[in-house]
């Protein structure tokens, strides 16, 4: 392979350092992306456990007849 230029040397440099910006770059966002979701997980998980609370709180304990749950026009 021939020596290269200094010409050649420094665009092939511009051309990485322009890479590695970009890279620094969609990195940057895509983390800002991850932890914008983990909040809104533990955000969801919260009212997950919430409701899982509501509904076993609001629940008779024991044994339901289908006949206790009908209206009372049948």
């Amino acid at each position: 392979m021939p020596p290269l230029h200094p010409e050649d040397i420094e665009r092939r440099l511009d051309d990485l350092e322009v890479k590695a910006a970009f890279a620094e770059d969609l990195v940057e966002r895509l983390n800002d992306i991850v932890v914008r979701q983990q909040q809104q997980i533990d955000l969801l998980v919260q009212e997950l456990l919430r409701l899982r609370q509501q509904a076993s709180s609001s629940e008779p304990a024991g044994f339901r007849s289908l006949r206790e749950e009908l209206p009372p026009h049948y």
